[in-house]
């Protein structure tokens, strides 16, 4: 059994005007254990949707996502956010640092919505991408390349079964995308994870043996190109 297995996702918003406008139409897509693919995907194709639906953080208006064999489209939200705190990780294009917390304190709290604070696996994260003397900054404290590497740290924190990555390199100049996919890359091989990453950057793609695009999964992208 796959990973992740995903059947007939559909998702749609009402526009201003009151009309229905499908946004994810998806018949089926997997991901199996430890596998790494990224996804090709342009602006207006879904994306985000797409990855908040797998995280639970938005609920399909039709179709199942299993992640473990657990249906998320169908679970309450109190039990999606519990099954996403102990199960997946997931990298913002913004990073979502709260910025009034150090490195550590980041990566604590996110801890704390899974399996608990765990301040010496805490400060190992953060050594391991090459923060452990910058525990106690603060994301303003920090370059735009070392917040990510905290967000890397804070996805990690449950070790999760998959890594979410939402345009993880968008902030980032060439050389710290490059050094940053191969970091997430690297932690997820160690720690046996499963990532899914959904990017436009040529940079990102190349970096991957595994590479989709995502206007040939979402059916609604297809019936636009046509």
């Amino acid at each position: 059994m796959p990973l992740l297995e995903i059947r007939n996702l559909k998702k749609f918003y009402h526009t201003p005007d009151g009309e229905v406008q499908m946004v994810l139409d998806v018949p089926e897509f997997s991901l199996d254990e430890r596998q790494q693919l990224v996804l090709r995907g342009a602006s207006g194709t879904g994306k985000t949707t797409f990855l908040n639906c797998i995280a639970g953080i938005l609920r399909p208006d039709d179709g199942s996502v299993r992640l473990n064999g657990i249906d998320m489209a169908v679970a309450s939200e109190g039990m999606r956010d519990r099954l996403r705190a102990e199960n997946i990780g997931y990298i913002f294009q913004t990073f979502n640092l709260l910025q009034g917390y150090t490195c550590l304190e980041n990566v604590l709290l996110g801890m704390s919505f899974g399996r608990g604070a765990n301040r010496a696996f805490a400060r190992e994260l953060l050594e391991r991408v090459g923060l452990g003397d910058r525990l106690e900054y603060r994301p303003g404290q920090l370059s735009v390349g070392q917040q990510q590497r905290v967000a890397v740290a804070r996805a990690l924190a449950n070790q999760p079964k998959l890594v979410l990555a939402d345009e993880p390199t968008g902030n980032l100049d060439p050389k710290n995308a490059r050094e940053a996919i191969g970091l997430i890359c690297e932690i997820c091989t160690e720690s046996g994870a499963a990532l899914l990453v959904v990017s436009h950057d040529q940079l990102v793609l190349e970096q991957f043996d595994d590479c989709a695009d995502l206007a040939e999964i979402n059916r609604t992208m297809q019936e636009v190109a046509a």
